[in-house]
């Protein structure tokens, strides 16, 4: 029987070989299927999550914050709050003039808020009419797969008068190419497809936070929705500005990311009683 050494001009046993070759391709297989730390995985699951909050991405995109001039126009004041919030002292944002909150319930099919609880019922406990929302991760699965993973982890409604639409979050993605790497006209069916599930589900029409900006960058300015879907604005500046096509007026403007309390502010555009009729439905 051969006796087998390393080095040079000498074979490697037959067995050794082998071990060799399985353990590369092992370490192969490994490389393929670790997911990205900047991109979110196939299985729809964010990377950073808790850095994903309604208008997270437009200060590396548009103008920055500054706070808006006293309006004359009858309005509400309100707040969005995600998981960085952490626990929220509700009853501070209510002396604060807070009448309306809504909450990041999840993102993509593989995420949801672990404050969610508390954010969402205590906005209710202390009085204010409160509502869900959902960030979009559309290159991971489909309008339809992240409308029903929404409306099951937070995002229903009911018809109790202090429960708003859900939201459906279209903004710059967080992890890679600005419009998730899709075509204007699969974007335009995403979130259709997103829409007519949430509608199908819960028998309201979403409301869609967007910017105009993102909105002509990445759907062609698509001027299909505006007589369905509430617009909710982010504008950071004095006036909510352009507004994306389809729409004559905006339902909610997010007028800045860095108030005087937590969570960023909002204001519906109307009365308290129009606030009420919305969320009635």
């Amino acid at each position: 029987m051969p006796v087998y050494r390393c080095g040079p001009g000498r074979r490697t046993p037959p067995t050794t070989m082998a071990a060799h070759l399985v353990s590369l391709l092992a370490a192969l297989a490994l490389v393929v299927t670790l997911p990205s730390a900047t991109a979110a995985s196939s299985e729809g699951r964010p990377a950073h999550p808790d850095r994903d909050w309604m208008g997270s991405t437009l200060r590396d995109h548009e103008s920055a914050p500054a706070l808006p001039d006293n309006s004359a126009l009858a309005h509400v004041e309100g707040v969005d709050v995600s998981s960085h919030n952490a626990n929220v002292s509700w009853s501070k944002l209510w002396d604060s003039g807070a009448r309306f909150a809504y909450v990041k319930a999840s993102e993509g099919t593989g995420y949801t808020n672990p404050y969610f609880s508390q954010q969402y019922k205590g906005a209710y406990r202390e009085g204010m009419i409160r509502g869900a929302y959902h960030f979009a991760l559309p290159d991971t699965s489909s309008g339809a797969a992240q409308a029903d993973y929404f409306t099951d982890h937070g995002g229903g409604w009911s018809s109790d008068g202090r429960t708003l639409p859900g939201v459906l979050d279209m903004e710059y993605n967080p992890y890679g190419s600005q419009c998730y790497g899709m075509s204007t006209g699969r974007m335009i069916d995403w979130i259709e497809d997103f829409f007519d599930t949430y509608r199908e589900r819960t028998g309201r029409d979403a409301v869609l936070y967007t910017s105009t900006t993102w909105w002509k960058k990445c759907t062609g300015n698509h001027n299909g929705f505006g007589g369905w879907n509430p617009l909710w604005m982010p504008r950071y500046g004095s006036a909510s500005g352009e507004l994306p096509a389809g729409w004559g007026f905006y339902t909610f403007w997010q007028y800045t990311d860095s108030g005087p309390t937590v969570g960023d502010h909002n204001r519906f555009n109307g009365t308290l009683s129009r606030l009420k009729t919305l969320a009635y439905g």
